[in-house]
């Protein structure tokens, strides 16, 4: 019972941070970006590529939320949480040392995504622990 609540606590985080990031992007994509230092002009093209991630990562926080709440859902939730969020982290950090070294908002973007990358892979692996082995 313990490891569901942790489960469920991890999934509704991560769910939650994707959900308020990928709201922002779609939504004031201007404003979220200028809390990292960076300024956003008005070209339409950029501008649609950017809600368009939005869209996609408030999504994907749907789904990563809804796996707390129902439980054919969690192991899937759980392992795109991981996927999404290290491969965020995983691509800032190969940036980094193709690019040079982004505002701190970003760096701190960074670690945030690889913890909670990690937090989403400790859940998988209890997630799986839990399944029944099937032949």
């Amino acid at each position: 019972m313990h490891r569901t609540r942790i489960v469920k606590a991890i999934l509704i985080g991560a769910g939650l941070v994707a959900m308020a990031i990928g709201g922002a992007l779609l939504l004031v994509p201007h404003a979220l970006y200028a809390s990292y230092g960076v300024t956003l002009g008005g070209d339409a093209s950029q501008l649609s590529e950017i809600r368009a991630q939005g869209g996609a990562l408030l999504a994907s926080g749907l789904l990563i939320a809804s796996g707390a709440f129902i439980s054919r859902l969690a192991f899937t939730s759980a392992l795109l949480a991981s996927i999404l969020y290290l491969s965020y982290g995983t691509s800032r950090l190969i940036a980094m040392g193709l690019d040079g070294m982004p505002a701190s908002g970003l760096v701190q973007a960074t670690a945030l995504e690889i913890v909670i990358g990690f937090l989403c892979l400790f859940a998988v692996l209890q997630l799986t622990a839990a399944r029944p082995v099937t032949g």
